[in-house]
């Protein structure tokens, strides 16, 4: 519901302001896949007597036919949003049960960069301040963003990773 053009259109449909019928929308799922938000935006239409009409499935809502069917696409909708998380989320379990890397890699970091980590991190600071002290330094991530203190504690991370293969005999 949080969508600018929505709101925009919303506001065309106010009592008070209203020039138009009410929403067109070439597809359902574009309006909401939500069956709440949906649901809201119908029980608006029909209290202030406006519409909503969805071209792919021939949907007006001004008739109580419309108004069944728009309900039960919002539904099945939101049962398709449901389904194509969970095939992702299966599929992405299965990609790291067989060892591929999920996401995306790091970029390396430069090594004076990486000292000055270590030196910060000696000198007791928290991933917070390492943050603002290399922000400060105008020191930037490898891929020329602002360190934050989530990817402080992933630089910190990897190279403690790094530093450990590397003292680990390999078998």
């Amino acid at each position: 519901m949080d969508r600018p053009a929505l709101q925009a259109a919303l506001e065309r449909l106010h009592p008070k302001k209203r020039d138009v019928a009410g929403i067109v929308v070439a597809k359902m799922d574009r309006l909401s896949r939500s069956v709440k938000d949906f649901a809201g935006l119908l029980e608006l239409s029909l209290k202030r007597g406006w519409s909503v009409v969805a071209i792919d499935f021939d949907i007006d809502t001004s008739t109580p036919v419309g108004e069944l069917v728009a309900n039960v696409m919002a539904a099945v909708g939101r049962w398709e949003r449901r389904m194509i998380g969970a095939r992702t989320s299966e599929a992405m379990q299965a990609a790291k049960r067989s060892g591929k890397h999920m996401g995306r890699v790091a970029a390396p970091l430069p090594t004076a960069t990486a000292t000055r980590l270590h030196c910060l991190r000696a000198d007791g600071l928290s991933a917070n301040r390492i943050a603002e002290q290399l922000n400060a330094e105008g020191i930037t991530t490898p891929r020329g963003s602002k360190w934050h203190t989530s990817t402080v504690a992933a630089a910190l991370a990897r190279l403690t990773k790094e530093h450990h293969n590397a003292l680990t005999p390999s078998a």
